[in-house]
C-alpha cells in the first residue's frame, strides 16, 4: 500500500492505497471551492485510519490550492468537526 494521497483528477477524485485496496474521497470544483461529495474505504482497510489520512491530505491539497472546503460528505463533515484547524482559513 502506497502511504501518500495522491489526487487523480481525471476521475475527481483523491487515492489512497493500491490495486483493489484503494480508498478514495470524491470531489468537484466549482466557484473556487472543493466540493467533497463521498468517501469510500474498502472492507479490508477500514478501522486502519486509512480514511482520516484520506481525508487530512485532501484538505490539505484544496487548501495548498486556495480552494474553500465544502463538506458534503458527512466523513469529511465529521473530521472538519473533529478538526477545526483543517478548514479553511478564512473561518
Amino acid at each position: 500500500m502506497t502511504d501518500s494521497v495522491r489526487d487523480n483528477p481525471a476521475l475527481a477524485r483523491f487515492e489512497l492505497g493500491d490495486g483493489d485496496a484503494l480508498a478514495v474521497a470524491h470531489y468537484r470544483i466549482a466557484d473556487g471551492a472543493m466540493i467533497f461529495t463521498h468517501t469510500e474505504v474498502p472492507w479490508r482497510l477500514r478501522g486502519q485510519g486509512i480514511a482520516t489520512r484520506l481525508i487530512a491530505g485532501a484538505l490539505d491539497a484544496a487548501r495548498t490550492r486556495g480552494l474553500r472546503i465544502v463538506p458534503q460528505c458527512s466523513f469529511v463533515a465529521d473530521y472538519l468537526d473533529r478538526h477545526p484547524e483543517a478548514g479553511d482559513a478564512a473561518d
